[in-house]
């Protein structure tokens, strides 16, 4: 096993603690249903975590906020849901997703393993970013490789990927989070089976670490995807 192979076996590619929206905060118990509300607008969101010493304790709903007739009222004053609901930080974004569909949430809470809160992923605004820069609404298959910055050539890439006659509609580079001289490329290519292109890159010694395609033998991915873009126009 080489020392990338070792490195990739820590790697949770997608997983909750990445999209983590920094942006939108919590309220606390002690916080009024004005501050609540004002919030909700300016972050054009319906739902916001409610926390207290780090713990999560459900979603306040902004339909029963207004339903209120005190807006000086403490948030500790209603009644939580979702407490239950939450996903783990090294949870795979599609298990995100599901989460988020089964129970009609705009945003869910994200744990750590201690059961912490870590913060909120905006579910709607972040699934799309990602079909966007996924390009998935063209026709075609997606492969993400995962490599040291230093030996990234895209040239020397799409000459591998044109042999099999398949070409490269776009790319999108981005570090890795653990390890900066480490970068994950997504390439979108034109075909939607790529178990070839998959072969001829493993064969050069490419490292991928996610595919999603089709092919008779995989099509796991694009079940997922489907229940992504079902998600987004919901």
């Amino acid at each position: 096993m080489t020392d990338i192979d070792k490195e990739i076996t820590t790697i949770d590619y997608l997983v909750a603690r990445d999209f983590v929206n920094a942006m939108i905060p919590p309220l606390k118990p002690s916080d009024t249903v004005q501050k609540a509300l004002d919030w909700m607008s300016e972050l054009k969101v319906h739902q916001l975590a409610v926390v207290k010493d780090s713990e999560y304790l459900g979603m306040v709903q902004e339909d029963r906020l207004y339903d209120s007739e005190d807006f000086d009222a403490l948030i500790s004053n209603f009644s939580l849901q979702y407490s239950t609901i939450y996903v783990f930080d090294h949870q795979h974004f599609y298990e995100v997703i599901n989460e988020a569909n089964k129970n009609n949430l705009q945003v869910i809470a994200v744990i750590d393993e201690f059961k912490k809160y870590v913060g909120v992923i905006s579910v709607n605004d972040t699934a799309k970013a990602l079909a966007r820069s996924y390009a998935t609404q063209e026709q075609g298959g997606i492969l993400v490789l995962y490599m040291r910055d230093y030996d990234y050539s895209l040239t020397e890439i799409a000459r591998l990927v044109e042999s099999d006659g398949v070409k490269i509609l776009s790319s999108y580079i981005e570090p890795d989070t653990y390890d900066r001289s480490m970068i994950k490329l997504t390439l979108k290519l034109n075909r939607t089976d790529l178990s070839r292109v998959i072969a001829t890159l493993e064969r050069f010694d490419y490292q991928i670490i996610a595919s999603f395609h089709e092919s008779e033998k995989l099509n796991t991915h694009k079940e997922r995807l489907d229940m992504l873009l079902h998600y987004l126009q919901m």
